[in-house]
């Protein structure tokens, strides 16, 4: 299929003004597809245009007065010729069902055999639907019809306006729109309905998780609430879009999706299980963040995907900044400069790396490449460090005059500067130049001298940039001065890389007494990475556990591991300070993230025996820290996670999961229990007969990908090939389970079993990318690409699928990526090699 490019949507956009899309559906038909007609009405400047379709059948077209010969439709282009000023395009076809979470997506839920649909028309998806003028900025009203079983609930982005026989739903039209957006649910669903400040409130999910989702209700409406009210302070044009009702669909690709009236979110965030705080907190924020999408991307929406910072950066930003503003989670920036930040530390630093408002996207395929960590969370840090800048009133008055002047339309960057610069008086040409037009990251060092007397000598914030990408960049920033005690004293401070050429120095702490840490970018205003100077790297150690910011915390543990992600300290540095500090450690979301990210830096910068070395001591780092734990609490169930996932003690493991010795309060329910069987299936002490059993137990879709994941996992040469086989080339399993076997496939434990699939990945990826929508392959070659095989040849093997000129994309990003991650581990094992020689 031919991705909609650039100058395509341009001369399109400028030649035609869709005024509206009648969509009737018919859902009754039972089987692999369902049936769609369409009438669009539109004006027309020129005489030739074409509209996107993807049909399992084009049954009949007519233009005007015209029957137009569905043969003419090319992959999913139809043609329209001999256009009038005023024209109506009525589409009919057969659509298909999709498993792959795009499109009309049918799920039959295991649990209790019944079926469910939902529509995901992102990226360019609607037209699975039904035919329509595909991108973002022709936008208009949708009017909606459905047909569908009797006992069944649909709902759509607008209110029904009329149910006028059994089975059959009409609702009222949208406001404009785009295509993107457009969606409905339709099944039998469970659903929780609320009001608030004149608003319809609606909360669904499949009834086989209603339990779960009413014990959560309450938590999910307030949070809810108290975001609408937030964004009503903020903004003054109110939620526009009417109700606000949120769908939790299975087997959804995105984390949410900020469809107008109808928000669609992964059912994972429905708990079925005991969670931590940390992971409400992420339900609260995303919950915030496609609220945020009603004004910037659904009100105002891009005029082309290279504008896809007006909608993520924004909405990331404001979903952290609501959250941590009128919900009980008021630490959510300190997840953010943990966990978010590190995401877009990571993707800056790749060679895919990419402005976060690219000049040019070519097509819609490479729109698609930019949903990454820069697009959200770098550009999220830099509208923090412009709202330090502005300040807080010129920054929101900006907003509300860009929403002023494009309501239900589409902007630009200069739009948005333009409203901008005028709400606070500066201007931000060159602003936007450093920071949206330019990639990569920057590097604030701070070098230290100290005198005799242990006072400031010297005190200079030095900021570098990558060769590749040598731009310094103006930074305002909090200075911190943290005695071994905890407390703290902070500075201001503006770089100017115009006037010190990257070199500030901070002649205000000349003669001051030497902290135990200074911490550069204290208070996380902007987007860098940090490094301490050498004394105080050495006295993190000590402060840690005595720091109660943990804000403060989490930049302290963001350093370290980032130190040791860059080759610039031993990761054995890293699990020393583990050791000391992780088990005095109070905020959940510090010992979740410092726990995933320094067992992916043991996994693939240690050896196998120095690896097994140090998760003993991650381990029992963990340990310690759990018999500390409340009982019942967070801080308790992600102590015992860490566990787990370092333990090598199956005896201990499989007492836990036969509820021998469990730590008081410590729940072993369902997910806890998959997570016990993954974990022994990888050491060799589970098999197949205790997955089956376990599935039994758990006949939930979730059981179901738990189990997929531990069977890829098995330490069988049968079940690896049989895994493999379905990463390749099953196309039968939904989305979730194929990316649930390619998730469970590599385990470094079993390094000599997987070592003949390094070669088939390269062998065998390029054709199997082929074989789905972008979206799952893109997913599932990152799950499968084997992260753990860190050697030269495997980086020689990467480069010669990369001389290929046939790969997707998708492929090619994906393999260009984790082959720099293994260069890096490479790095990091040759240091260590030469250290100990």
């Amino acid at each position: 299929m031919p991705s909609l490019s650039r100058a395509e949507a341009t001369a399109r956009g400028a030649s035609i003004t869709v005024e509206s899309y009648q969509v009737d559906l018919d859902l009754t038909g039972g089987g692999e597809r369902f049936r769609s007609h369409v009438t669009i009405r539109f004006r027309a400047t020129g005489t030739d245009t074409f509209v996107e379709v993807k049909p399992a059948h084009l049954r009949a077209v007519r233009l005007n007065d015209t029957d137009l010969d569905p043969a003419t439709l090319d992959d999913n282009r139809l043609p329209l010729t001999g256009l009038a000023a005023r024209n109506t395009l009525v589409v009919e076809a057969e659509m298909a069902y999709t498993n792959t979470g795009e499109g009309m997506h049918r799920f039959v839920d295991p649990a209790d055999g019944e079926t469910y649909l939902y529509v995901m028309s992102f990226l360019d998806d609607v037209q699975r639907v039904f035919a329509a003028f595909d991108q973002p900025d022709l936008k208009a009203p949708v009017t909606l019809s459905v047909t569908a079983p009797e006992h069944w609930t649909v709902a759509a982005n607008a209110e029904l306006a009329a149910n006028p026989e059994p089975g059959r739903w009409e609702f009222a039209p949208t406001l404009p729109i785009a295509t993107y957006f457009f969606t409905l649910i339709a099944g039998p669903w469970h659903v929780r309905r609320d009001t608030h400040d004149g608003i319809p409130l609606g909360v669904y999910c499949r009834r086989s998780l209603a339990e779960h989702l009413d014990a959560d209700a309450a938590e999910i409406l307030t949070v809810t609430k108290q975001c609408l009210d937030r964004f009503h302070q903020l903004f003054d044009e109110r939620y526009p879009f009417g109700k606000y009702d949120q769908a939790f669909v299975p087997e959804f690709n995105a984390g949410a999706m900020e469809n107008p009236g109808l928000v669609t979110f992964r059912d994972d965030y429905v708990f079925r299980s005991a969670v931590t705080d940390s992971q409400r907190e992420l339900r609260a924020t995303t919950i915030a963040h496609e609220m945020a999408h009603m004004w910037f991307g659904d009100l105002v929406t891009m005029r082309w995907w290279d504008d896809l910072w007006l909608n993520e950066s924004f909405a990331e930003y404001l979903g952290t900044r609501v959250t941590a503003e009128a919900t009980r989670f008021d630490r959510a920036w300190t997840t953010f400069a943990l966990r978010r930040k590190a995401w877009g530390y990571a993707a800056d630093q790749r060679p895919s790396t990419h402005p976060v408002a690219p000049e040019r996207v070519i097509d819609a395929a490479e729109g698609l490449l930019n949903f990454d960590g820069i697009s959200y969370a770098k550009g999220a840090s830099v509208l923090r460090q412009l709202v330090a800048w502005l300040g807080d009133e010129a920054f929101l008055a900006g907003l509300n005059d860009h929403f002023a002047r494009h309501r239900f339309g589409n902007a630009t960057l200069a739009d948005l500067l333009e409203s901008l610069a005028a709400s606070s008086g500066r201007e931000l040409t060159d602003w936007a130049e450093a920071w949206l037009r330019t990639a990569q990251v920057n590097t604030l060092r701070a070098e230290v001298a100290v005198d005799a007397d242990g006072r400031y000598d010297e005190v200079v914030i030095a900021q570098t940039a990558p060769p590749t990408h040598p731009v310094l960049r103006p930074h305002r920033i909090g200075v911190g001065r943290y005695a071994v005690d905890g407390t703290a004293e902070r500075i201001e401070v503006d770089l100017d890389p115009k006037t010190d050429d990257g070199r500030t120095r901070l002649d205000g702490l000349v003669g001051e007494p030497a902290a135990a840490v200074l911490l550069p970018n204290d208070g996380d205003l902007t987007f860098a990475k940090i490094r301490l100077d050498a004394a105080s790297a050495d006295a993190v150690p000590l402060l840690l556990p005595r720091l109660a910011d943990p804000l403060a915390r989490a930049l302290l543990w963001g350093e370290a591991v980032d130190a040791a992600t860059d080759g610039e300290r031993p990761v054995a540095g890293l699990v020393d300070l583990i050791v000391a500090a992780l088990p005095t450690e109070t905020e959940v979301i510090i010992v979740e993230d410092v726990l995933a990210m320094s067992r992916s830096l043991v996994d693939r910068y240690l050896d196998p025996l120095a690896r097994q070395s140090a998760l003993a001591r991650v381990a029992e780092s963990c340990r310690r820290l759990l018999d500390d734990a409340a009982p019942g609490e967070s801080l308790q169930l992600a102590a015992a996670r860490g566990l787990i996932a370092a333990s090598t003690d199956a005896e201990l493991l499989s007492g836990w999961l036969a509820g021998r010795a469990v730590p008081a309060g410590l729940a072993v329910d369902a997910e806890l229990r998959w997570t016990l069987l993954g974990r022994l299936v990888v050491l060799g002490a589970a098999g197949a007969a205790e997955i089956a059993a376990e599935a039994a137990a758990d006949p939930s879709a979730t059981g179901a990908e738990r189990a997929a994941r531990c069977r890829a996992a098995l330490p069988e040469p049968g079940a690896k090939q049989a895994a493999w086989e379905i990463i390749v080339s099953n196309t039968e399993l939904s989305n979730r389970l194929v990316e649930a076997t390619a998730e469970g496939f590599w385990q470094p434990e079993q390094l000599e079993l997987t070592s003949a699939y390094v070669g088939s990945y390269f062998a065998d990826m390029p054709a199997a990318a082929r074989l789905r929508t972008p979206w799952v392959a893109d997913e599932v070659a990152k799950l499968a690409f084997p992260r753990h095989a860190v050697s030269q040849p495997t980086r020689e093997a990467a480069a010669a699928l990369l001389a290929r000129d046939d790969l997707t994309p998708g492929l090619r990003r994906v393999v260009t990526d984790a082959d720099d991650d293994l260069r890096r581990a490479l790095v990091a094992r040759t240091a260590v090699a030469a250290t100990t020689a």
